[in-house]
Parts: C-alpha cells; sequence; structure tokens
C-alpha cells in the first residue's frame, strides 16, 4: 500500500467472514452449554448491547473490550456552543476499544490488548493483485449488469 509515497506492508483478509453459527459451535465445544442455547445468546447480544447503548452506557466485554456509541454531526458545526443541538446529529456509530491486560514482565508490567495479543502469522500475500476498475468493467465485472 502506498501512502505519501512510501510503500507500507497491509494486511489482508482470507476466506469468508466467521459465522455466528462457527462461533457457538466452538464455543459449545469448549464449555458445557448446548450449541442451541449458544447461538441463541449470540443473536441476542447485538440486540440488549443496542439497548444499553442507547442509554448512554457502555458495554464492557470480559476479555473482548467496550463498545459504545458516539454521534456523528458531519459539516453540521455551529459557531456558539449556546448553539449545539440534538438536531446536529446525523448519525451515530459503534466504537470499541479492545481489553488492556497487564502481564508482568521481568521489569515491569506489560500491556497488551485483548483480540491483538493472539499469535498472528504474517505472510507475504502471493495472491492475484486488484485489477483497475477499468479493466474490470472490461471484463464485465463492476458496474456492469446483465440484460
Amino acid at each position: 500500500m502506498k501512502i505519501n509515497g512510501l510503500w507500507y506492508p497491509k494486511s489482508v483478509l482470507v476466506g469468508s467472514p466467521v459465522t455466528t453459527k462457527q462461533i457457538a459451535e466452538r464455543l459449545s465445544k469448549e464449555s458445557t452449554v448446548s450449541l442451541a442455547d449458544t447461538y441463541a445468546v449470540l443473536l441476542a447480544l447485538g440486540g440488549v448491547m443496542g439497548e444499553y447503548m442507547a442509554e448512554g452506557r457502555s458495554v464492557k466485554l470480559e476479555g473482548i473490550g467496550s463498545f459504545y456509541f458516539t454521534a456523528t454531526a458531519n459539516k453540521n458545526g455551529v459557531d456558539k456552543e449556546e448553539k449545539v443541538s440534538a438536531n446536529q446529529i446525523n448519525g451515530v456509530r459503534v466504537r470499541f476499544i479492545p481489553e488492556t491486560r497487564y502481564v508482568r514482565g521481568a521489569a515491569s508490567r506489560v500491556a497488551t490488548r485483548g483480540l491483538t495479543d493472539a499469535v498472528i502469522e504474517w505472510l507475504e500475500w502471493k495472491g492475484e493483485e486488484k485489477k483497475k476498475k477499468k479493466e474490470k468493467k472490461e471484463e464485465g465485472g463492476i458496474g456492469q449488469h446483465g440484460n
């Protein structure tokens, strides 16, 4: 990836996303909870979290991290603090902060982030490069619809 004239490595997603069912299957194998119960809880989790965050609260899941809503007010700024109102809000985003864990090192404590402290094997990508949009259009890719 080229940024400001310099090249940097970047991560690439491989395969299809892991599904709720796959997570439920793995969790049920690693616990005493049935697949059906695990799946049902995972399906309900998003709605429950959303309700708490809509109340202005953050949601902290141990071993994962904290989730909270932020408001967006793109291009709706005002010149005085007194003029700020809820009418300026035009969207909501979900923010996530991975859980911080502290591990006692030889000389001091070391902070690691949950989810990101997994062992990751970085490999050089040998896959096919993305084609430019113009090339894809000529091949019937992006922007082409069958009649």
